[in-house]
């Protein structure tokens, strides 16, 4: 089935019309949404969602862009949350070397202890890895977790294979729609579909065919006809492979 890997369907974006653009989106086939937490103060609103919507699955985790305004103590909540089972990963978490008013040591510390924590409840992670791969790498190899997705992966080969090799998917979306976009596509194009799954990160990552605008759920379906026509396979198999990636990542998830 389809399924978007990394949603932000608690986005203030998506307050005048949520239902609606959900609905249009399980129009055009997508049936299931992974939801990553930001920040602590968001966490009730996610998990709300997520008991009122079966096709919703919720992620827990401070990003690394909220790391500021974040206290140590919004990790003993994350804690608490992942020991009630209320989470099927850990996330958005990361590293951001993108933006440079967010202090890296700070970055760094919530990260590493936010992979503790995904070790120590046997959970996969969420990760934002922009302009960071190589330090995330290196914690990945450290920190001995269960896998996950790297989203919105804008690598090499090289740090998409040594991914792969630790049990990581690869998160394609909106990038991969722009013919500029030569070494993103490539990678949609060679790399194994049994490493690949699809998001839009909506309301972020607008896609080539509506670029400035708020990014939209049902824009996932496109990003499977985008994704067939780059490697010359059927939509049908690049739906079936890419949300079967995604449930077995998240232990077995599977939307209703």
């Amino acid at each position: 089935m389809l399924i978007d890997s990394h949603i932000h369907l608690d986005a203030a974006e998506f307050d005048p019309d949520r239902t609606v653009l959900i609905e249009r989106a399980r129009a055009v086939g997508v049936r299931g949404f992974v939801v990553p937490g930001v920040a602590r103060e968001g966490f009730a609103g996610l998990l709300s969602l997520a008991a009122a919507r079966r096709d919703v699955c919720v992620a827990l985790g401070i990003h690394p862009l909220y790391v500021m305004r974040a206290a140590m103590e919004d990790l003993e909540i994350l804690d608490t949350h992942l020991a009630a089972g209320e989470a099927h990963a850990v996330g958005e978490i990361g590293l951001d070397h993108f933006v440079a008013d967010v202090d890296p040591v700070r970055q760094l510390e919530f990260f590493r202890a936010q992979l503790r924590l995904a070790r120590r409840h046997g959970l996969p992670v969420i990760l934002h890895v922009r302009r960071a791969v190589d330090p995330i790498l290196r914690e990945l190899r450290r920190a001995g977790i269960c896998g996950g997705i790297a989203h919105a992966f804008n690598g090499s080969r090289q740090q998409a294979e040594i991914f792969i090799s630790l049990g990581f998917k690869l998160g394609f979306g909106g990038a991969m729609s722009y013919e500029g976009s030569s070494r993103i596509r490539a990678l949609a194009r060679t790399l194994p579909l049994s490493s690949i799954v699809l998001e839009t990160d909506a309301p972020d990552i607008p896609p080539a065919w509506a670029p400035g605008q708020r990014n939209l759920p049902e824009n996932l379906a496109r990003y499977a006809q985008v994704l067939a026509g780059l490697r010359d396979i059927t939509e049908e198999e690049v739906v079936e492979t890419t949300g079967r990636n995604v449930q077995e990542t998240l232990g077995g998830w599977r939307p209703r």
